[in-house]
Protein backbone atom coordinates (compact mmCIF):
# COMPACT_ATOMS: atom_id res chain seq x y z
CA UNK A 1 0.00 0.00 0.00
CA UNK A 2 0.98 3.31 -0.82
CA UNK A 3 2.05 5.86 1.76
CA UNK A 4 0.75 9.20 1.96
CA UNK A 5 3.84 10.78 0.81
CA UNK A 6 3.66 8.53 -2.14
CA UNK A 7 -0.31 9.81 -3.02
CA UNK A 8 0.79 13.20 -2.37
CA UNK A 9 3.58 12.84 -5.41
CA UNK A 10 1.19 10.70 -7.45
CA UNK A 11 -1.04 13.28 -7.23
CA UNK A 12 1.07 15.79 -7.61
CA UNK A 13 2.49 14.23 -11.15
CA UNK A 14 -1.02 14.58 -12.45
CA UNK A 15 -2.22 18.07 -12.02
CA UNK A 16 -1.58 19.83 -14.39
CA UNK A 17 0.79 23.53 -14.04
CA UNK A 18 -0.23 26.82 -15.72
CA UNK A 19 1.00 30.55 -15.98
CA UNK A 20 -1.31 32.73 -13.67
CA UNK A 21 -2.05 36.33 -14.22
CA UNK A 22 0.78 37.96 -12.51
CA UNK A 23 0.34 39.56 -9.34
CA UNK A 24 -2.91 37.70 -8.63
CA UNK A 25 -3.03 35.81 -5.09
CA UNK A 26 -6.87 34.70 -5.44
CA UNK A 27 -6.12 30.56 -4.74
CA UNK A 28 -3.68 31.92 -1.31
CA UNK A 29 -7.18 32.27 0.97
CA UNK A 30 -6.45 30.02 4.01
CA UNK A 31 -7.10 26.25 2.73
CA UNK A 32 -6.52 22.70 4.67
CA UNK A 33 -3.80 20.68 3.92
CA UNK A 34 -3.18 16.95 4.96
CA UNK A 35 -0.48 16.95 7.86
CA UNK A 36 1.94 15.10 5.89
CA UNK A 37 1.94 18.13 3.14
CA UNK A 38 2.40 20.88 5.99
CA UNK A 39 5.34 18.41 7.67
CA UNK A 40 7.47 19.50 4.54
CA UNK A 41 6.51 23.12 4.46
CA UNK A 42 8.43 25.73 7.11
CA UNK A 43 7.47 26.33 10.27
CA UNK A 44 5.42 29.49 11.27
CA UNK A 45 4.95 30.85 14.18
CA UNK A 46 1.29 31.27 15.96
CA UNK A 47 1.48 35.02 15.62
CA UNK A 48 1.98 34.22 11.90
CA UNK A 49 -1.08 32.48 11.52
CA UNK A 50 -2.79 34.75 12.98
CA UNK A 51 -2.06 37.33 11.21
CA UNK A 52 -2.58 35.61 7.43
CA UNK A 53 -5.77 34.09 9.04
CA UNK A 54 -7.26 37.74 9.57
CA UNK A 55 -6.37 38.80 6.53
CA UNK A 56 -8.02 35.93 4.98
CA UNK A 57 -4.65 34.53 3.39
CA UNK A 58 -2.25 31.86 3.93
CA UNK A 59 0.83 32.41 6.17
CA UNK A 60 3.54 31.40 2.92
CA UNK A 61 1.88 34.13 0.78
CA UNK A 62 4.91 36.52 0.87
CA UNK A 63 5.23 39.70 -1.30
CA UNK A 64 6.29 37.89 -4.27
CA UNK A 65 3.60 35.14 -3.89
CA UNK A 66 3.79 32.18 -2.56
CA UNK A 67 6.84 31.13 -1.00
CA UNK A 68 6.61 27.41 -0.78
CA UNK A 69 5.26 27.26 -4.41
CA UNK A 70 7.40 23.80 -4.88
CA UNK A 71 5.92 22.31 -2.03
CA UNK A 72 2.99 23.47 -2.13
CA UNK A 73 -0.38 21.45 -0.83
CA UNK A 74 -2.24 19.42 -3.41
CA UNK A 75 -5.65 21.86 -2.85
CA UNK A 76 -3.56 24.77 -3.98
CA UNK A 77 -2.08 22.88 -6.76
CA UNK A 78 -6.03 22.20 -8.11
CA UNK A 79 -7.21 25.54 -7.80
CA UNK A 80 -7.47 26.74 -11.48
CA UNK A 81 -7.28 22.92 -13.38
CA UNK A 82 -10.58 22.09 -12.66
CA UNK A 83 -14.28 23.40 -13.48
CA UNK A 84 -15.14 23.04 -9.56
CA UNK A 85 -12.14 25.19 -8.43
CA UNK A 86 -11.85 27.58 -11.61
CA UNK A 87 -9.80 30.54 -11.79
CA UNK A 88 -11.60 34.08 -11.89
CA UNK A 89 -9.07 35.42 -14.06
CA UNK A 90 -10.15 32.51 -16.32
CA UNK A 91 -6.14 31.37 -16.33
CA UNK A 92 -6.64 27.15 -16.92
CA UNK A 93 -3.88 24.60 -18.53
CA UNK A 94 -4.74 23.50 -21.77
CA UNK A 95 -5.86 19.74 -20.25
CA UNK A 96 -7.27 20.12 -17.33
CA UNK A 97 -7.08 17.69 -14.30
CA UNK A 98 -8.27 14.45 -15.03
CA UNK A 99 -12.20 14.48 -13.26
CA UNK A 100 -10.76 11.45 -11.79
CA UNK A 101 -7.63 12.41 -10.38
CA UNK A 102 -9.65 15.31 -8.73
CA UNK A 103 -11.82 12.93 -6.86
CA UNK A 104 -9.08 11.00 -5.62
CA UNK A 105 -7.45 13.77 -4.41
CA UNK A 106 -10.72 14.94 -2.52
CA UNK A 107 -10.92 11.89 -1.04
CA UNK A 108 -7.15 11.49 -0.27
CA UNK A 109 -8.22 15.01 2.07
CA UNK A 110 -11.20 13.65 3.72
CA UNK A 111 -9.45 10.36 4.98
CA UNK A 112 -6.53 12.46 5.93
CA UNK A 113 -5.76 14.67 9.19
CA UNK A 114 -6.28 18.15 8.10
CA UNK A 115 -4.40 21.26 8.97
CA UNK A 116 -5.58 25.29 8.62
CA UNK A 117 -3.09 27.18 6.68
Amino acid sequence: MATNSQKIQYFRDRVPAFACTPGCHDCCGPVTASSDEVSRLPIKTAAEHDKALADYNCPYLGDMGCQVYEERPLICRLFGTTANLPCPNGCAPSLPTDPKIERQIHKFHQTTRQVLL
